[in-house]
């Protein structure tokens, strides 16, 4: 096996013996990027000579149709060891176990919100393909609408396996322990408080960085993942592009019977190789998986009176065909002072016509005083009330008003303009915490008419 990598090398073991890795990343968001593994593996000023440097094959991977605008086209060359269809062999179907895609609309429950308790890791051997459970699903993958919200659970590194998603692009968030996302463009490894993107078609391998990981997925079956407009707010602040960062050129030369997952179509399917498909030796363009910590951003918020909305907290957003609805919005809710006078601070109550999924980081969600824990996870669907806890309420009406920082917390919600479904194990886990859909009948009447 050969294994090669740019810059910023660091010694690394493992069963195969010496290896050497790169924690190398590019920065900005949505940049025409290149990179090269190995000098001069990159044509200059062309896409697809005759021949390619290094005997490499040339091989477009589009994100967009070829004729969509300049702004939101997606295009990268790779220059590969072998072309992905090298890596074909006659598919079969697998057991995508618990992983379900939109329309699945498998138990009829109550039009109520709902909630979690964290479920805890399985004992089981458990890859992350293998340890997804999905929780919702909205729209329909096969028109490219809507989402499907899931947990992840790995207890065991990928090895020799290798997998790709062609329904959608994956937004992970991870909970608990450290993941390595070894991708055909390069490396990636995120902790709790990052996320990373992958997109739709892109190769990769996830390995456990220590123990056992938990964390959570929004597949993302519509217009890939863009930084929201600023409006007003201007040319700063929320997520700022600087802080994406974009793996470096790595390629494996490695030779080695192996297993490739595909899901498409709402099924996984599954073949065996004879190499390692993560063999890009130098790509160029800006269709590619990314990273970004969470802590990097800049929140803003009324410095006066009244709680903005929630949408000044969006990080990322999947357009739809209609101006200001989005297919997803990816928000979080991070540590940031409240300086609001004569306000109800907390979030307040509201129905929306936004699906909400929510799960919690670390930390506590300010909303929410009991049983919203790490790792946990609540919906709030369209048009269905929610806010504030009895607790909350009463402590957002009383409290003092004086400058207060919310710390150590980092919460988020998946919101969708479709319906979420829950699924059979969504609806049937002992987590589910089945006397939260009632949480409003516990807030009190204050009502009086002679006292204004």
């Amino acid at each position: 096996m050969n294994i090669q990598k740019p810059n910023d090398f660091s010694p690394d073991r493992s069963r195969s013996g010496q290896r050497t890795l790169t924690r190398g990343y590019m920065s900005g968001f949505g940049n025409g990027f290149e990179t090269e593994a190995l000098p001069g593996a990159l044509p200059i000023g062309r896409n697809s000579p005759q021949k390619c440097p290094y005997g490499l094959y040339a091989e477009q991977l589009s994100g967009s149709p070829f004729t969509a605008p300049r702004t939101t086209n997606e295009r990268t060359w790779l220059y590969r060891i072998r072309p992905t269809i090298a890596n074909w062999g006659q598919f079969e179907k697998a057991d995508i176990g618990l992983w379900r895609t939109a329309p699945a609309h498998e138990v009829d429950v109550p039009i109520a919100p709902m909630r979690w308790s964290p479920i805890p890791i399985p004992a089981a051997s458990l890859s992350f393909v293998e340890g997804i459970r999905t929780m919702t699903t909205a729209g329909d993958a096969g028109t490219q609408s809507g989402m499907g919200a899931h947990l992840y659970f790995v207890t065991r590194s990928m090895v020799d396996e290798y997998f790709y998603n062609a329904d959608a692009e994956m937004l992970l968030v991870p909970q608990e322990g450290n993941l390595r996302l070894w991708t055909e463009f390069g490396i990636i490894d995120i902790e709790p408080g990052e996320i990373s993107v992958i997109p739709r078609g892109v190769k990769l391998r996830v390995e456990l960085l220590g123990g056992p990981a938990r964390g959570y997925v929004c597949e993302n079956y519509g217009g890939a993942f863009t930084l929201p407009e600023r409006g007003p707010i201007g040319a700063n602040c929320l997520a700022n592009p600087r802080d994406f960062l974009t793996p470096t050129a790595a390629y494996e030369d490695r030779d080695t019977p192996s297993l490739l997952h595909v899901k498409w179509g709402g099924a996984l399917w599954m073949t065996t190789i004879d190499h390692s498909p993560l063999d890009v030796v130098a790509w160029h363009g800006n269709y590619a998986p990314y990273k970004y910590d969470l802590r990097r951003f800049s929140p803003v918020g009324p410095t006066l009176f009244d709680h903005a909305d929630p949408s000044i907290f969006t990080v990322l957003t999947s357009p739809s065909e209609t101006p200001g609805t989005a297919n997803i919005d990816f928000v979080i809710f991070p540590d940031r002072w409240l300086v609001a006078e004569n306000t109800f601070r907390p979030p307040w109550y509201h129905m929306n016509v936004m699906s909400e999924f929510m799960g919690l980081i670390y930390g506590q969600y300010d909303a929410k005083a009991h049983g919203f824990l790490p790792g946990g996870a609540s919906l709030h669907n369209c048009m269905l009330p929610h806010g504030p806890d009895h607790e909350s309420f009463e402590r957002g009406s009383n409290a003092e008003l004086k400058p207060h920082k919310l710390e150590g917390t980092m919460a988020f919600m998946f919101e969708t303009r479709f319906p979420q479904q829950v699924t059979a194990y969504s609806a049937g886990v002992d987590q589910l915490q089945k006397e939260y859909g009632t949480y409003g009948k516990k807030i009190p009447k204050y009502f009086d008419p002679n006292r204004p």
